[in-house]
């Protein structure tokens, strides 16, 4: 059972994480210390400096060869069904958008291991317990925040790629339509025919994709504003374009061949789709090569295999040089959030039906979904009650650094972490005493 002098080492560890996010918070509201380009500035810093060398300082201490299969394939079995899930919903719900595929993965399976799990349920089961937090926190940096910057990396190259053929449509359909353009197109053969029309299927594709979504940036005063965004629903787009450009044909020639248009349809729209991921994913790959996040992990790693595997220690000079930063990597991230929120007209910053739904998704769908998983794989006695808790963690703070640096609904993030923390404690023991009954 929980003891006062345990619950004064949970507080010990929070407490100063909000005393840094007020100290940040006032700098801007009140003393205006910080302009918003600063803050954007030092929210930069910790996404591409203190957290890939929070991370790396982190794993490089861990014992790879001493890992609790079951509990681990439990947690990632537990992330997959959620992704898989939510993939699935944007693709087959109205409402559905890869935007909200990434916040909520994030809502629902990243918790607050670091600085609240640890010591919380080190306190409720044990200290043998504290080595499986470890290892859930170690997979969480190298593959659930890898595959997270990857999810952020390739929406933010869809919306480029998208946004530069919306000029190029804007000028191949005023071109087609054009008096001269339509007389020419009278004498062209079949090959000439199929190419523009290809050229105007990609055209069509990216204008009408680019105004079907709305995402967000930031304005000079950091509050969030609608700008057009685009977002590719791959054949399901291109399949109407391809009908539009056909009726616009038909219109211009007199005549439309459906058999010829049918296969020209269907080449048209594989042709024009792989090229577009490609061309996405190649991005991707260039902009993530760039990105300490994605060395430090794996450099944190082989590390540990070859320190655990040899027996052999950092020198003193590249340990201090690592851990300089790494140790201020949370409180500069908490610093940032209280910026964030110092940006913002209200505290809840997106509104109290959104914050509702991040705690049912941090609290409810999380454990839930952790429970399935765990008993999947055969977690049984206080093991299994641990996997469940841990799930029930309060939001992790390095996913609403990501969500600021890509301006993906960090104000959604920044409520689960402020008023997560809050409530995570009340919350955590009604699991502990409800699981021990």
């Amino acid at each position: 059972m929980i003891s006062i002098e345990d619950l004064y080492g949970v507080l010990s560890a929070v407490v100063p994480l909000y005393v840094t996010m007020f100290l940040a918070y006032a700098s801007v509201k009140w003393w205006n210390i910080f302009s918003p380009d600063q803050c954007s500035g030092i929210n930069r810093f910790v996404a591409y400096f203190a957290v890939p060398l929070l991370s790396l300082d982190f794993i490089s201490r861990i014992d790879p060869y001493k890992m609790d299969l079951l509990f681990v394939a439990a947690d990632g079995i537990s992330k997959v069904l959620i992704l898989v899930v939510l993939l699935c919903w944007a693709k087959f719900w109205r409402r559905g958008s890869l935007e909200w595929v990434i916040t909520l993965f994030s809502l629902s399976t990243l918790p607050n291991t670091l600085v609240m799990g640890i010591p919380l349920l080190k306190s409720m089961y044990g200290d043998d317990k504290e080595g499986l937090m470890i290892q859930v926190l170690v997979l969480q940096c190298i593959i659930w925040y890898s595959l997270l910057l990857f999810l952020f990396e390739y929406r933010e190259a869809r919306i480029g790629f998208l946004k530069n053929l919306t000029s190029a449509a804007r000028s191949c359909l005023s071109s087609s339509t054009s008096p001269s353009n339509s007389v020419k197109s009278k004498g062209r053969d079949e090959v000439g025919s199929a190419g523009d029309h290809h050229e105007v299927v990609m055209a069509v594709a990216a204008t009408t994709t680019s105004n079907q979504e709305v995402a967000h940036q930031k304005d000079s005063a950091g509050r969030l504003r609608p700008v057009v965004a685009a977002a590719m629903d791959g054949d399901g787009v291109l399949e109407q374009s391809v009908r539009a450009c056909q009726k616009e044909r038909g219109k211009e020639n007199g005549v439309v061949e459906h058999e010829k248009n049918e296969t020209l349809e269907e080449d048209t729209t594989v042709q024009t789709s792989t090229v577009a991921i490609l061309k996405i994913l190649k991005t991707v790959f260039h902009k993530l090569l760039r990105n300490p996040n994605s060395y430090a992990s794996l450099v944190g790693l082989t590390w540990a295999l070859i320190s655990c595997r040899w027996g052999i220690q950092k020198p003193q000079i590249v340990d201090d040089s690592v851990t300089i930063l790494s140790k201020a990597g949370l409180g500069l991230a908490m610093f940032s959030l209280g910026l964030f929120m110092a940006l913002q007209p209200k505290i809840i910053a997106c509104g109290k039906r959104m914050a509702i739904y991040g705690m049912i998704a941090r609290f409810v769908a999380g454990p839930a979904v952790m429970a399935v998983a765990s008993l999947g794989v055969g977690l049984k006695g206080t093991t299994l009650r641990l996997s469940i808790v841990q799930a029930a963690l309060p939001q992790g703070i390095v996913p609403f650094v990501f969500a600021r640096e890509y301006d993906l609904h960090p104000d959604v993030l920044s409520t689960a972490v402020i008023f997560g923390m809050i409530v995570s404690l009340p919350i955590t023991i009604l699991y502990y005493v409800f699981l021990g009954l």
